[in-house]
This record gives structure tokens, C-alpha cells and sequence, in this order.
């Protein structure tokens, strides 16, 4: 009996030195504050990278919503699967050719003409009708529009250029009227949704209209359906019109300047157009000799 006792009593002592050497363990304060201080710093960070991250994503959706700067040259764009797939085809070009031409969609074809006695001018928006800025708000804007893109919402404060109701006005009594903007749809939708309240714009065409040549958004005229002899395109970015040179009526951009008067002009002009049989010739005019008076100038051209 007493020898049981004296195998029993040393291997129940170590079992309850390592058991209570493990309750001490657990329960260490100085532990327990360097896991409770991890926790906070990696907290920390995730919330410091994630602030970084929706930084980053909401500049560089301010840099593409609306019609890509003139300056710099416009973004590449990401290629999409038909896009890649017809490149793929394609066989290797001499350096003689032209360059490659992607169209962004299938169908640009603008409904048939309601009045087909009526010629088209196509507009473009920023810059030649308006112009927008982001956050912070300008000294002086007309309206904001608040367009979502990839689920955050943007600020944009929208200044009209002076005499852009009298233009559309009168263009829309004897013309039809295209706005063809190289802005995201998101953003010129809601523009021209105020900007149009009398409702004289029969069609509008906005990014994914445009055609990718070289890297650059251009608006190419001969897809959409519309004779190019009755159709001018009026547009302050020379890349817009590349393709159809002799269909454009180039303009100033305009930033803020009130005393701006080129819209007027243009209205001007465009009331005498119909005095050429085709629209190029009255394009080539207007870069020859300008909007000014040309009653006379008219006439000789005619000849």
C-alpha cells in the first residue's frame, strides 16, 4: 500500500507543475498587450492602404470621364475581346499603310433622316459647347451634375459657353443636330440632359462611338449613315476629325472666358451655308475667310 502511494505522489506533482506552467503562460499580461498592439498597427495599416487605394482609383477616374486632353494626347485604350481578336487576323502592314483602325462598337449607323432635305452637323461638347470641372468648385459655373462611374460618385461643374442656347436654337430649326463627344456617357448624358431643354438634339454619340487610331479617339463620319457632302463636323481637337478633315468647322476650346463670341459667329454662318450645294465647300470657306461678314465673299466662292 505504501509503495503504490510513492510511485503515484512524484507523477502527479509534475503534472501539476507543467499544468500550472501553462495556466501562468496564458495568462501573461505582457503577452496579451504585444498581441492586442499587433492587432491595432495591422488594423492600422489595412485601413492606411485601403484610403490609399480609393484614392488613386477616384483621381484616375477624374482623368477619364470627360473628352481626353488635348495637350497630352489621348489615353490608349484597353483593348477589348473583338478588338484583340481582329488585330490577331490581321496580317503584318508595310510601313506604307495606313495606320490600324479599331472600331469600338459594331453599329454606329444613326437612324435614317426624318426630313432628308435637312443637312447634319455633328458637335462636339467639352470644350466647343461647354466647359466642366472637378472638385473643388470653380469661381463660376451655370449647373453640376453628379455622374457614377464604377460606383463612386463625382462632382462636375458645368459652364456653358456664351450664345450655346441661341446656336442650338437656331441650328435646330433648319439642321439635325448630332452632339458627337468623346466623353464617357455617364458624364455627357446628364450635360446634355440640361443642356438640351428644348429638346433640338436629334442624336447623340458619345465614347464608344468614337474609332482608336494610333492610341487616339477619333470621330470617323463616313460610319454613321449620313452623306459627307451634307454633313460638317464642328469640333476646338483637330485628332477628332483627322479622318475627315473637310468636314470639320474647327473652333477655339473654350475654358472661361464670358466674352467668348465664336458660337455666334458660327450661328452666323451656318444661317448662309445653304447657299453651297455641298458642306465641305462651305467648311473650306469658314477656315479661308472666318465667320466674319462675308455677304460678299459668299458670292465669289459661289462663282
Amino acid at each position: 500500500m505504501v509503495s503504490k502511494i510513492i510511485r503515484k505522489t512524484p507523477t502527479k506533482s509534475i503534472k501539476d507543475c507543467r499544468g500550472s506552467a501553462r495556466r501562468h503562460r496564458r495568462k501573461s499580461p505582457v503577452k496579451k498587450a504585444a498581441a492586442a498592439s499587433a492587432a491595432v498597427i495591422a488594423s492600422i495599416n489595412k485601413s492606411f492602404f485601403t484610403c490609399h487605394r480609393r484614392l488613386i482609383k477616384i483621381f484616375s477616374k477624374l482623368t477619364q470621364i470627360g473628352t481626353p486632353g488635348r495637350n497630352k494626347g489621348y489615353k490608349i485604350l484597353k483593348k477589348t475581346p473583338e478588338s484583340t481578336s481582329i488585330k490577331a487576323e490581321s496580317p503584318p502592314r508595310p510601313n506604307s499603310e495606313p495606320p490600324v483602325r479599331r472600331l469600338l462598337t459594331f453599329d454606329n449607323r444613326l437612324p435614317p433622316l426624318i426630313s432628308p432635305e435637312k443637312r447634319t452637323i455633328f458637335l462636339d461638347l467639352d470644350e466647343t459647347l461647354v466647359h466642366s470641372k472637378a472638385d473643388p468648385p470653380p469661381e463660376r459655373f451655370d449647373f453640376v451634375v453628379r455622374p457614377r462611374i464604377d460606383g463612386e460618385v463625382l462632382n462636375f461643374y458645368v459652364l456653358k459657353r456664351p450664345g450655346v442656347d441661341e446656336l442650338l436654337e437656331s441650328l435646330g430649326a433648319k439642321f439635325e443636330v448630332v452632339v458627337f463627344t468623346a466623353g464617357l456617357k455617364e458624364y455627357a448624358s446628364l450635360v446634355l440632359d440640361r443642356l438640351d431643354r428644348k429638346r433640338v438634339i436629334a442624336h447623340r454619340l458619345y465614347r464608344d462611338s468614337c474609332k482608336e487610331v494610333d492610341g487616339r479617339l477619333v470621330k470617323d463620319l463616313s460610319d454613321l449613315g449620313r452623306d459627307l457632302r451634307r454633313a460638317v463636323i464642328v469640333d476646338d481637337n483637330p485628332n477628332s476629325y483627322s479622318l475627315q478633315p473637310e468636314n470639320a468647322v474647327p473652333v477655339q476650346p473654350f475654358i472661361d472666358d464670358l466674352g467668348d463670341c465664336e458660337l455666334s459667329k458660327l450661328a452666323g454662318f451656318f444661317e448662309r451655308s445653304d447657299e453651297f450645294d455641298d458642306m465641305r465647300e462651305a467648311a473650306k470657306y469658314y477656315i479661308a475667310h472666318g465667320p466674319g461678314n462675308h455677304d460678299d465673299k459668299l458670292e465669289t466662292l459661289q462663282i
